[in-house]
């Protein structure tokens, strides 16, 4: 940059004023390459004042890594979020949580993820899969237009256990959910036949009905396709991992309370989890002597 600014417009003896292109030309046959738009920004860079965001990013950016550090290294996004509006001065904006997640991507800072990370959606690209009837709108007009089908994990006491639920997307309420340990084609089959027999129960009439689902082997299978078959309900499918994500955020929080409660009436009550003071990790206690 030094050498090109030195050196651009100057008349030499033969009467010739060089110019940035002819510079760079001469410099890169030189085996020093560079192109002029590389010098044109580089001086632009450089004579620009950083805008009020990035000024605000450098002032965040250690105080992120300070709240990171000062916890261990177990925050996320979330609580370091929360912990810098805490203590953030009066009168002072507020930050945005999307500015901390980037910026502690920028830094390379992650929160501690406690277990393993579960994997439900497994799809097989070479199975046929029904066609999207639903194009993203889940919005319908009336009950029992769009069943949204899905499957999460819980944990428990006793190990990890899967949660299927069939959610009405006009009510938004779960007409079906069952639980199992393992992630079988029967745990979505028997969400859907308790949804099924809900609406059978109240006398609803299922005909239109569409229950759209991602591409999971599970809700591929033969047996959920002939129980909507026999039911007379449409099959529809969406992205791998997605049918649930669209459909409104719904807050199946309840449903793992559900599923908690039943688990702890098999297992028999569960001891009470303490919250670590420093950490803000749950732990066990330990057992009484």
């Amino acid at each position: 940059m030094a050498y090109i600014d030195e050196h651009v417009g100057i008349c030499h003896d033969d009467g010739l004023r060089w110019g940035v292109e002819s510079i760079c030309d001469q410099l890169t046959e030189l085996g020093a390459k560079i192109a002029p738009a590389t010098y044109y920004e580089h001086r632009a860079a450089s004579g620009r004042k950083p805008t009020a965001r990035e000024q605000r990013d450098e002032d965040l950016k250690p105080k992120v890594a300070a709240v990171h550090a000062a916890n261990y290294g177990v925050y996320g996004a979330r609580k370091v979020w929360l912990s810098l509006n805490r203590e953030r001065p009066a009168g002072a904006p507020p930050i945005a949580r999307c500015t901390i997640e980037r910026l502690m991507g920028e830094l390379g800072l992650a929160g501690a993820v406690r277990g393993k990370v579960k994997r439900t959606t497994i799809s097989d690209p070479k199975a046929p899969k029904p066609a999207d009837l639903v194009d993203r709108n889940f919005r319908p007009l009336a009950p029992d237009r769009l069943w949204v089908a899905d499957f999460t994990y819980c944990s428990t006491w006793s190990g990890w256990c899967y949660t299927a639920f069939v959610i009405d997307a006009y009510a938004r309420r779960i007409l079906g959910w069952s639980v199992a340990t393992t992630m079988t084609s029967q745990l979505v089959v028997d969400a859907v036949d308790q949804a099924i027999w809900t609406r059978g129960r109240e006398g609803r009439d299922l005909a239109g009905l569409i229950a759209h689902h991602d591409h999971g082997v599970q809700y591929l299978s033969v047996a959920y396709s002939e129980k909507l078959d026999s039911a007379g309900i449409k099959p529809s499918t969406g992205a791998v991992g997605s049918s649930y994500d669209c459909s409104s955020r719904v807050d199946h929080r309840a449903l793992q309370d559900r599923t908690g409660q039943e688990a702890a009436t098999v297992e028999g009550p569960r001891r009470p989890r303490d919250r670590h003071r420093r950490v803000g990790r749950l732990v066990q206690p330990p057992p009484a002597p």
